[in-house]
Order: structure tokens, then sequence, then C-alpha cells
């Protein structure tokens, strides 16, 4: 199970470069600045945040832990953020709704089954969810080589190294055998029906579709007339051509590193996303982020804000919901830590004069300045 939450494509060079390439930029402090108060606060998609946080869409995180999404969710919201919920989440977007009733966005794929799509669409709208977020950088699974060599599937294989893995963390599985989730909860009607979790993973692997264009885009803008961001983004004219059809924000991310390998990392994309869409939507960065000061780099970047995701997932497994939210509380107090530091007082101040690219010279280039340096 941790290596589902924990792998990531190929020879996992993307996922080291989202989480290394924080450390080729420096940051910029200003000295003897009041900074007696600090201000974390902003607004995404028009909504107004405590953080520049968000709770990433994870998929089957009832794996980890029997509370999956909820938990995740409601350790979010309390500590001030969004949540966004995976189209392959365990529980269902009424449970998430539900148990914890604060701002969630939902992420879908443009998968074959249209009428699926339709239904997500619709039963989001029903229960007050504020955005949906498209992932378009998986028209197929990306491969996943821990989960290869363990044999991973739904439901997962009892094998010698998972029973020895049980007995090291007891507590962890007597969770996991009392209140085993082990379904795609939004759609756990189709394939074989929920008492039915192969063929239900089975149906879902089929509904990725590579022949997907940009014209499908444009289908899922006239569906849904609420915010819409689209996730999967790392080049500048991905980025224009979706904010064009009618996005109204762009998520940087190369999926974790889940996908195809040896791609650019989510921060060293940024800049040339924030500056190609300029003023026309907001951008946000996924991928990488481990501590407060990754968070600081990414909005001094142009980032509106940041979406993590193992942190969480492993926050939940630990200790559920609890766990969830030290995880994000752990983010934002070295985040106010940072900032304080820094001798920046509001969030919303950061922007390119605070962030350098590692060089023989610690002052900013020209981009820099104009808030979008490259690595």
């Amino acid at each position: 199970m941790f290596d589902f939450v924990d792998g990531a494509a190929g020879n996992e060079v993307t996922a080291r470069r989202n989480n290394q390439d924080f450390g080729k930029l420096v940051l910029r402090p200003r000295a003897l600045t009041d900074v007696s108060t600090i201000d974390l606060r902003t607004t995404v998609l028009g909504h107004p945040v405590g953080v520049p946080i968000l709770g990433a869409p994870t998929g089957l995180t009832g794996l980890v832990h029997p509370l999956g999404e909820v938990g995740i969710a409601a350790g979010v919201q309390r500590s001030g953020g969004v949540y966004v919920l995976s189209a392959m989440a365990s529980c269902t977007i009424e449970e998430v709704a539900q148990a914890a009733p604060g701002p969630t966005w939902l992420q879908v794929y443009l998968w074959r089954d249209r009428g699926l799509v339709r239904e997500l669409i619709g039963r989001a709208r029903a229960a007050g969810f504020l955005a949906l977020v498209l992932t378009v950088d998986v028209p197929r699974a990306g491969p996943r080589y821990r989960d290869v060599r363990n044999g991973f599937g739904i439901p997962p294989r009892v094998t010698l190294a998972s029973l020895l893995g049980g007995l090291r963390r007891p507590g962890w599985s007597a969770g996991f055998v009392r209140r085993p989730r082990m379904t795609i909860g939004n759609a756990a009607d189709r394939g074989g029906g929920p008492s039915d979790p192969v063929s239900l993973t089975r149906y879902i692997d089929e509904q990725f579709d590579p022949s997907l264009s940009w014209k499908d885009l444009q289908w899922l803008r006239e569906l849904w007339d609420g915010p819409l961001a689209v996730k999967g983004i790392l080049r500048s004219e991905d980025a224009e051509r979706a904010v064009q059809i009618g996005a109204d924000a762009v998520i940087v991310s190369n999926h974790g590193g889940r996908q195809l390998d040896h791609v650019a990392s989510a921060i060293s994309a940024l800049p040339g996303v924030v500056d190609a869409v300029g003023a026309g939507a907001e951008v946000y960065l996924d991928g990488g982020v481990r501590r407060g000061t990754d968070v600081a780099k990414a909005v001094a970047l142009g980032a509106r804000a940041c979406l993590v995701g193992r942190p969480l997932v492993y926050g939940l497994g630990a200790a559920g919901e609890a766990g969830a939210q030290r995880a994000m509380q752990i983010l934002i107090d070295e985040l106010r830590l940072t900032l304080t530091l820094l001798g920046c007082r509001r969030a919303a101040d950061l922007d390119g004069d605070w962030v350098a690219s590692v060089g023989p010279e610690s002052h900013p280039s020209p981009a820099a300045r104009d808030g979008a340096p490259g690595l």
C-alpha cells in the first residue's frame, strides 16, 4: 500500500525532480520588516481561503485508511484549505459532501462513458461542489513498476511479503481488515458492481481515452457552467489554449511523476505557464511540495496556491483524519515561519523578487524581477 502511494512512473526520475528542483531556488529575505502578524489568506477561483494550500485529488485512499477521502477532506477544510475530490476516490461525492461539508472541488477525467461523466458532474452540482478540475495527462495509465513488482491490484493480492508487512503494522492492518474500502465509490455500480472490484477496475481502465482532443475540453466547458480548472499542463502553449477555450485556471502538474517519466518538474514548468497565461486565468502548482518553503517559492513564482497530495495521504495512513490535518498543519506552520523569516507579512505579497535561481550571483535576473525566473 505504501508503494502504491509513494511510487511513480518508470525510474521515478520526474518524481524526484519534483522535490529536488525546489532546491534550485533560493529565498531572498528582507531585513528589519515588521512581521508581528502574518496573513496567509488568498482566494481560489473566487472563493476566500485561509491558506494557499489545497488537498490534491488522490484516488483509492480508502486502501490507506477506512476513512478514505472523507478523512483528508475534513483535515484540509479544518485547516482552512480546499479539498479536490478525485473521480477515482474510494468515497462517493455524497459521502464527502455530508461528512466534510467545507469547500470542495471535483476532479474528473473525460472517460469514454460520457454518461458517467455527466452523472458525476450532476452529482457534484447537486452536492454544492464549487469547481471542476479536468485532468488531461492520462490518455493511458503510466508504468508504475513498484506496483508491478508487488503484484498490486484490486483487491490486493495476499503474499508472504504483504503478510509480513501486515504483522509489522498490526494496528493499521486490523483497521484495513475490519473496514476495507476496495472500490471506486463514484462508479461502484459499473463493471461488475460493488461486489466485484476486479470487474470494476477493468471497466475503469478501459475508460481512459487516447483519442481526446481540445474539442472535448470545449464539450466539458459547455456542460459545466461553474469555475473550471485544467490539470496536467506543462507547456505554455497548452496553457494558453486551455484558457482560450474557457478554463478559469491551469494546474501545472506532471501527475506527481506517476505518468510520463523524464518530464519537467512542476516547479520548473511553472514560470513559463504563468508568463503565458498572464491575467487570463489563475495558475496553480501540483507536485513535489513537502515544505512550507516550497509553497512560498511556488507562490512567489506566480502560483495562486499549491496542491498537496502524498503528504496528506501519509498523514491519513498514519492517523486518519487527525493525521491528515496534522500533515496540513505542519505545512501551514512552516509557511508562516518562512514568511516571518523572509520579512513578508502577506502571502499575497510574494512575487519574483523574493526568489532567485541558484547560481554564482544571488540576485534575480530581469525575468525574475518580472515574477517569472527560470530554473
